[in-house]
This record gives structure tokens, sequence and C-alpha cells, in this order.
């Protein structure tokens, strides 16, 4: 008994909740199946049916390409329809199915490119259908004083598969092959659409509002903070994900760093995202999630400065590396974990869903845009001054944050009531362009 009463003392108040305990394990399943897959599933087209340089380009846009196509209608469809729950498990059994056909093809000997492609695609699709259920179902199990401790813990979650994901997945492809890899990611979608069908949350009602379609879209303009942060985000998803795109050929090449050795690199920033998302509770409570959010958007940014900086001898090029994808892991986690629980109280219950989406749509939908104008500009002016031009782009973000209300918001920490929500909350007047919500008629909940 002293034992236990040891480990429950340092379990995390959370956990000890049986319906957030199942929620958080299955996302933390699925999540170590995802990387382990990003690994996987690249590989399959590598050495199984050898595609080139422009078929893994279509295979890695095809992932992204729904959440551009569909975002929008993912979102209020799973509004208007209610049932979160039960839509976030058919869509992992769904991608379990599509990852499964890939082994199961390549035992018959019949698996081709333009299957992968449909895979992506489909895992894809049914990953918005996930994401865009995901925030409605977190508060159904979450107070709203334990916002930032319960994206502590999923994004802890995520920083963790980052670290373990990617190794697991090669030792799979080294130990069964790259096909027979990818039922890790399947299995994991198994695992965690088993826990979700272990919980019972109590849902909000389905939304019955006229155009249903762009209500998500019209509550992200008219409401200041998370417009702020969708422009920032979308700033810095086109930046960086240009700059990936570009980074393992600069560091190999122009550097001169060994691919294992750039592995080691990478995996830095997953170590900081760790730290990151350890950290971020304390730093809401000191200085506001807010503004975390607000310095953690220069902090992601700003140490990638270091790569077209690097130069000198070898030890001091990987120090120099080392140092940008810590400090940018650590960033990056830090504003995740702020951004998750700032949404989850900002965001009336009946809208999660609708502004998830559209959110989604132009977040996401600026990463293969941001990875193509990086090629190109590459081609144009060579790779370093790129990697300039793409570095100083992703910290201007900062500034769609600075003058916007996201710098100066606290987190509600009431437990016992619903007054974060109430009209006359402190922040009301900076949160919305407008006095009032013609989506319901009443004052935007915050």
């Amino acid at each position: 008994m002293t034992i236990r009463r040891a480990l429950a003392s340092r379990t995390p108040a959370l956990l000890q909740d049986q319906a957030f305990r199942r929620y958080w394990s299955g996302q933390t399943i699925s999540m170590f199946g995802d990387q382990a897959s990003s690994v996987a599933l690249p590989l399959v087209a590598v050495l199984a049916l050898h595609a080139d340089a422009a078929q893994m380009g279509i295979l890695g846009s095809l992932v992204w390409l729904p959440s551009l196509l569909f975002g929008l209608h993912a979102g209020a469809m799973v509004d208007r329809r209610g049932h979160r729950r039960v839509t976030m498990i058919t869509a992992d059994v769904g991608r379990a199915a599509l990852l499964a056909s890939i082994p199961v093809a390549y035992g018959f000997g019949v698996l081709t490119l333009w299957q992968l492609y449909a895979v992506a695609f489909g895992t894809g699709l049914l990953c918005v259908l996930f994401t865009v259920s995901d925030p409605a179902l977190f508060v159904m199990l979450v107070r709203c004083d334990q916002y930032v401790d319960g994206t502590q813990l999923i994004y802890g979650s995520r920083a963790l598969s980052f670290v373990g994901g990617p190794s697991i997945g090669g030792l799979l492809v080294q130990l069964l092959s790259a096909p027979v890899a990818v039922l890790a990611d399947a299995l994991s979608f198994l695992g965690s659409a088993f826990f979700l069908s272990r919980i019972r949350p109590a849902e909000p009602p389905p939304c019955r509002d006229d155009g249903a379609l762009t209500a998500g879209a019209r509550y992200i303009r008219r409401t200041a903070i998370i417009r702020a942060a969708l422009i920032a985000f979308s700033t810095v998803n086109f930046f960086n994900f240009a700059f990936l795109a570009l980074f393992a050929l600069y560091a190999v090449r122009d550097l001169g760093v060994a691919p294992g050795l750039l592995g080691l690199v990478l995996g830095t920033g997953a170590v900081g995202g760790v730290a990151g998302a350890l950290v971020a509770r304390r730093l809401a409570a000191r200085i506001g999630a807010g503004r975390v959010l607000t310095v953690c958007c220069f902090i992601y940014t700003a140490p990638l400065a270091l790569v077209p900086l690097a130069g000198g001898p070898r030890p001091l090029v990987l120090a120099m590396l080392t140092a940008a994808w810590f400090v940018s892991g650590f960033g990056v986690m830090a504003l995740d974990v702020s951004a998750g629980a700032i949404f989850a109280s900002v965001i009336p219950d009946d809208l999660r869903s609708r502004v998830s989406g559209a959110f989604q749509a132009v977040n996401y939908g600026t990463r293969p845009v941001g990875a193509l104008v990086g090629g190109f500009l590459a081609t144009e002016i060579g790779l370093r001054s790129t990697l300039w031009v793409l570095v100083v782009g992703g910290m201007s973000a900062v500034l769609w944050l600075l003058p916007s209300p996201m710098s100066r918001y606290r987190l509600p920490t009431d437990p016992l009531s619903d007054a974060y929500r109430a009209p006359d909350y402190p922040d009301l007047s900076e949160l919305i362009t407008e006095p009032g919500d013609e989506l319901t008629g009443e004052p935007v909940q915050v």
C-alpha cells in the first residue's frame, strides 16, 4: 500500500481519472504508431517499389491534401452529426484497415505505388475527421482549470513519440521489411479505438444552425485571439515546412554531415520537445499561456538561423545544428501545449469541430505550398540564401501575435464553475472584433 500511495502521489491528477487515462493511453499509442509509420511508409515506396524523388514528393503531399480540401466540410459534418467519439473510433478503424492493406498486397505480390497514394490520401482524410472531433472530446473529459495539464500530457506523449517512434519504425523495417512494419501503425490505431470505446463522455447536442459550413471560418474571422493565432501559425508552417524540405539536402551536401549524424541532430529536436512539454504548465502559470505562446512562436523559429550560420570545424557545425533543433523543438512543443489549452478555453462547444476544421484547412494547407515554394526558390537563389529567407519569414510570424490580445491572455482557473464562459469575462472585449455573435445570437463564449 505504501508503494501504491507513493506512485499515486507522483501520478498527475488527470491520469488518476479513469476516463482521461483511457483517452490519453489511446492517443499515446496512436502517436507512437504514427511516428513509426512516418519512417516505414516512405521506405515501402523506396525499398519495395523503387520510387523516385518526384513520386516521393507526391506521396508526402497526399497526406496533407485532405486538410486543405475537406477541413471545412469535415468540421461542419461532425458538429451537425455529433457522436464525436464514434467518429474518432471509425477513423481509427478505417486507418488501420487502409494501412493493413499494404502488407497484405505486398504478400500477394500486387502492391503498387498507386495503392500507396490511395492509402496516404485515405489515411489523411480520416485523420482530418479524427482531428476535428478531438477538441470537443478533450473538453468533455477535462475541467477548465486542467486544460494546460491535459494538453501537457498529450503533447508530452507526442514529444516522446518523436524520440522513440522513428527508431521503432526503423528497427521494424530492418527486422520485418517495410511493408510488414506498417502493421505497427495499423495496430496502434486499433489500440486507440479500443481505449476510446471504453469511455462514455456526455457529448453536447448536435448543432442545427444554418450556415454550418462557414460558421467556423466566420468565428475565426470575428475572434481576434484565434484569428491572430491562425495567421501566425500558418506563416510559421509555410516557411518552416519549406525549411524542413531543404534542411537535409543542405546539411548533407553543403555542410558534409553524414546521414547517421543528421539523424542524431534531428533527434535532439524531439528531446527539446519533451523539455518544452514538461515546463509549459509552469511557464503558463507564471507569465500566462498567451505570453508563453507568443514568446515560443519566436523561440521555435529564431534558432534555425544557426543552420545557415553553421560553418567551420565539424564539431562546431554539429554543435550549432544540435542547438538549433533542440531549442526549436522546445519552442514548438511549449507553443503547442499553450495553444491547445487556450483554444479549449476560448472556443464554444457547439463550434469546436467547425473551428478546428477551418483552422486546419488553412494552417495545414500552407505546408505543401511552402515546400513547393522553397524548392523553387532554392533553384533560383541557392540553398543557403533560401534558408535565410525562410528563417526570417518564419520569425516574422510573431508580429501577428504582438498587437493581438494573445500576449495578454491568461487561462481561467476556477474549477467549480463555468464563469470562464460568462460574457463579462475580462478579456472578452479584446477577443472579439465586434460585440455579439451572429452565429448563436449571444455574446461569444470565452
